[in-house]
């Protein structure tokens, strides 16, 4: 076990819900939590229970009147049709739900915690982060605060003068380029599936020169993250030598996923993490996208496993396993029965995958780049 690696946690997420038709609607952060506990990875003394950000908290990066906005749509569960149009609250991405404020603040408050956590070095896990799409003034695709940004501020403020920013989710992170695109001492390098939406982070986009995007192409899988990773991530990271880095590891990637169509396994996600982990001296895991209860239960978990130091068992031990045997996905028929590796496994055989020759040629343009920002 690494000792200085600590999990943000809470128990707003379980069975929090953005609604019965929502891809929201599964068990995600409660899951992570629950098979680390049974394969005895969350000690007590590792575990802290994340604050709430306060409203005044959040105006570092939202503005006053859309977190006004939140607060009353949470607490009257209704918005009015110029509510919805300005801040797009009430949409079907993003519903309103009981704790459709706490939720998110929820995330923000572990985001800031985190930055002085590391103030001194060290690693954390915050699982209920990585909501990379919200905007200043608006949700936007299922994020209704950016704890990503908050993360970074506070690793800022905290003594870290250079954050890199990685994120390997199936979704541009356009909330977050929003807010550091033109900050030199923000590195942001982003790999997600092209014309996916937010359809952003096109590779041509260079932000004050910081900025790396690699699209890739659907149906792409591990070897398409493992050339990213060897050829365009680690070298970009290490030349930018940050003081921390923030990785935002979304689980929809994954071939199981109902949201992309990609088709990588864990393999690829637990490369990048363990790639980066030596890199700098405050690093903070945060989660994403993911949609499939299992699979994004099975990585985050195999994710703090790496992150702590742990090994990550071929065939888990019963008490885990009743955990993933214990797991719904209501709604949705394209699993009507789990397969066995889902309830006895973390991380699923690698699925490497060809890699288009769109792939390479863009992967030869960032090096290009990266030979000339260096």
């Amino acid at each position: 076990m690494t000792e200085t690696a600590r999990f943000i946690g809470s128990e707003i997420y379980r069975g929090s819900s953005y609604g019965d038709w929502h891809p929201l609607r599964v068990p995600r952060v409660s899951t992570v939590m629950d098979l680390a506990r049974a394969l005895c990875w969350l000690p007590a003394e590792a575990y802290i229970r994340s604050p709430r950000a306060r409203p005044a908290a959040l105006h570092a990066f939202h503005t006053p009147k859309y977190v006004s906005a939140l607060l009353a749509a949470e607490e009257t569960q209704a918005v009015s049709p110029q509510i919805r149009a300005r801040h797009h609250l009430g949409t079907p991405a993003n519903p309103v739900f009981a704790e459709m404020y706490r939720r998110p603040a929820t995330g923000v408050g572990g985001a800031l915690l985190a930055g002085e956590l590391l103030r001194h070095g060290g690693r954390l896990h915050l699982p209920g982060g990585g909501t990379h799409h919200g905007l200043p003034d608006r949700a936007n695709g299922f994020c209704y605060l950016n704890d990503p940004v908050f993360a970074i501020l506070s690793l800022k403020a905290h003594g870290a003068r250079r954050v890199a920013y990685v994120d390997i989710d199936a979704h541009h992170c356009d909330g977050v380029e929003a807010g550091f695109a033109r900050d030199p001492e923000t590195l942001l390098v982003s790999t997600h599936e092209e014309n996916r939406w937010p359809r952003s982070g096109a590779v041509e986009d260079e932000g004050a020169g910081q900025v790396f995007n690699l699209p890739i192409p659907s149906g792409a899988g591990d070897d398409a993250m493992a050339l990213a990773r060897d050829r365009v991530i680690l070298p970009a990271v290490a030349a930018f030598r940050p003081d921390a880095i923030v990785l935002q590891c979304g689980a929809d990637a994954l071939l199981e996923d109902p949201q992309s169509r990609l088709a990588m396994s864990g393999h690829a996600h637990l490369g990048v993490l363990r790639a980066l982990l030596t890199l700098a001296p405050r690093f903070v895991l945060m989660g994403g996208g993911g949609y499939n209860p299992w699979g994004v239960g099975r990585l985050w978990t195999a994710a703090w496993g790496v992150l702590s130091g742990r090994e990550i068992p071929d065939r888990l031990p019963g008490p885990a396993q009743a955990v993933l045997r214990g797991l719904e996905w209501h709604g949705q028929k394209r699993v009507k029965v789990p397969p066995e590796a889902w309830l006895t496994s973390l991380v699923d055989p690698p699925r490497p995958g060809a890699i288009p020759d769109i792939l390479r040629a863009r992967v030869a343009a960032l090096e290009a780049r990266l030979a000339a920002w260096v």
